[in-house]
């Protein structure tokens, strides 16, 4: 198995790409540890979990809660494995008119929580000479995303982030990455649209893409795999787009 004896850190795992991530790495022999915000979320995706795993609560915009989680990780298990994949994200709206409540809560989860991530656990990774940090970013982090704008701002500030801390770890032994995925079939996109209106939108949306269809958790969270895992050991720095064709149509 690929992450036989290996410990990952999850965050956002109550849900979406963090849940399938979350499965796959156990399925790949990790030990999980999931964390997010909403804790029933993160103990369901622990429950479908055929192995070692446990939750923990966590509002990653909370730098001392984060250290504190993986402290006890590390002691409790070791750690080798961050993937720092918690966001939010807001209704499509024209940049003027975005609120500043709405901008500071985008930039305080999508760009500050990765930071305060990759801080709790790279003196980990330096003390040991190893690790591997995978930031979820986004396609509009990439090519932009209109009436996306504070959304596009902080997932382009995650793949910059990813590159600078790719460089400062390397030396330690520490490999830094990040994936963008298109739409993915998860509650994000989907919002409170009922099912009758997510399967239209969805199959409108699917148009764009070179491969006919939006992605899917899984598809997303096969790529996280492969950066966290040793088949990735010469990666760092880098930005894997998974997003079905869309950028290159």
């Amino acid at each position: 198995m690929r992450l036989a004896g290996k410990t990952a850190f999850i965050t956002g795992a109550g849900s979406g790409l963090g849940r399938a991530a979350a499965e796959r790495f156990a399925a790949e022999g990790a030990t999980v540890v999931g964390a997010d915000i909403d804790y029933e979320g993160v103990r369901e995706t622990v429950e479908r979990i055929d192995g070692e795993a446990t939750a923990h609560e966590l509002d990653v915009r909370d730098g001392e809660a984060f250290r504190d989680a993986v402290d006890a990780t590390v002691d409790g298990y070791g750690l080798d494995i961050l993937l720092n994949n918690a966001g939010v994200i807001h209704d499509p709206t024209p940049m003027e008119r975005l609120d500043r409540a709405t901008l500071d809560r985008i930039v305080d989860v999508n760009a500050k929580g990765v930071w305060n991530g990759c801080a709790a656990a790279l003196p980990h990774f330096k003390d040991q000479g190893s690790g591997a940090i995978v930031n979820t970013a986004s396609l509009a982090g990439v090519i932009g995303s209109p009436q996306f704008s504070a959304y596009s701002l902080t997932k382009g500030a995650v793949v910059n982030l990813t590159r600078a801390v790719a460089a400062e770890a390397g030396p330690h032994g520490v490999r830094v990455n990040a994936v963008c995925p298109g739409v993915t079939e998860t509650s994000m996109p989907r919002g409170d649209r009922s099912d009758d209106e997510w399967a239209e939108l969805a199959s409108r949306m699917a148009e764009a893409y070179p491969l006919g269809r939006l992605g899917r958790p899984e598809d997303v969270a096969n790529a996280m795999l492969f950066l966290a895992s040793d088949e990735a050991d010469w990666i760092t720095g880098e930005t894997l787009v998974v997003d079905g064709g869309f950028s290159c149509a």
